[in-house]
């Protein structure tokens, strides 16, 4: 029988851009909701597929599991769960070798764990956190049906997934060197602490490497959209180098987090091939991913690299248009 992969972050969502900004409110009680619907979306096709949940301290799994719509066979992932970003790659793990698609209910940082473990198994990620670059503003029935005709093989999956490239970054100190992968991007900050995690003031950013750009994306990519777009599928990025708007030669007005939109200054811009890095030098500061602070560091040198490696991500509307061409959702009609 065909298998979704199920992860519904109770963190998700929740961190101080909820009070900082205009950040969208969604709490635990709508992800069940949306949880819900997208088990519902699963019986747009017969015989839908069986789902695997990863289990949670919030009580979300539970209550999917019992209200199940009928005809949905409905589990939670035997898994010890810590309330921590390793939940989701160890479900994830999991679901690489027993699930047909693996639905994400997240953010970015969510998706990003996920993809860091998801393997070549289509993920499909819907919007339910803070930073929302990646996963799909989508209905959750709707990313329901498209991920029952992934699982069900009732539509090719190389045909309605795309790779997302993704950024890495590696940082060596007097003592260490460590390392950080983002999805969306990857950023330097000069603020000295992790703190909150969340990447707020535009005039903490220093610069980073961008997979994908456009302007109606928060952050990094927004401000790289607003020079130069381009698709995440197209491979390699870009690098910025921001500066005081007051000192720059070009600048942009774009949204840097939800619900703040400033002036960035740019001091360079350029596109970036896949593996070919940009350098930073740090002397205090911290590098964060997807617009989550992840490592502090001081008296770095980073390099930051776009690379083509990366998650099969599910296009929603390909996923149902191919579909109903193929008369999957009117099975009787004589064609």
């Amino acid at each position: 029988m065909a298998r979704v992969g199920l992860v519904v972050n109770p963190e998700a969502g929740r961190d101080i851009r909820r009070l900082t900004g205009g950040a969208s409110v969604v709490d635990n009680h709508a992800k069940r909701r949306v949880a819900a619907c997208l088990l519902d979306g699963l019986t747009a096709v017969p015989d839908p597929p069986a789902v695997s949940i990863l289990p949670d301290r919030a009580g979300i799994a539970a209550n999917v599991v019992e209200d199940a719509p009928d005809g949905v066979a409905v589990d939670r992932l035997d898994i010890t769960v810590e309330g921590s970003a390793a939940d989701t790659r160890r479900a994830a793990a999991r679901f690489r070798e027993t699930a047909d698609v693996i639905v994400v209910l997240g953010g970015d940082g969510t998706t990003r764990d996920a993809a860091m473990e998801s393997g070549d198994i289509p993920l499909l990620a819907v919007s339910t956190g803070t930073n929302n670059v990646v996963p799909t503003p989508v209905d959750g029935t709707i990313a329901g049906v498209a991920a029952a005709v992934v699982a069900t093989e009732r539509v090719d999956a190389d045909a309605v997934t795309r790779r997302h490239g993704t950024v890495e970054a590696r940082a060596e100190t007097p003592t260490s060197e460590k390392r950080v992968t983002g999805l969306a991007s990857v950023e330097v900050s000069d603020r000295s602490f992790v703190g909150t995690r969340a990447l707020i003031d535009p005039a903490d950013l220093v610069g980073g490497v961008v997979s994908r750009a456009h302007p109606t994306e928060i952050g990094l990519s927004g401000v790289a959209g607003c020079l130069d777009p381009f698709d995440p599928g197209t491979g390699g990025g870009a690098a910025l180098h921001l500066c005081d708007p007051g000192e720059a030669d070009r600048s942009v007005r774009t949204v840097v987090a939800p619900g703040v939109t400033a002036t960035v200054g740019v001091e360079r811009h350029r596109r970036l091939d896949a593996d070919d890095p940009a350098r930073f030098d740090v002397p205090d500061g911290v590098v964060g991913a997807d617009g989550e602070r992840e490592l502090e560091l001081v008296d770095a040198t980073v390099e930051i690299a776009p690379r083509e490696e990366g998650p099969r991500l599910v296009d929603v509307r390909a996923a149902l248009d191919r579909a109903a061409r193929a008369g999957v959702f009117s099975p009787d009609t004589t064609r």
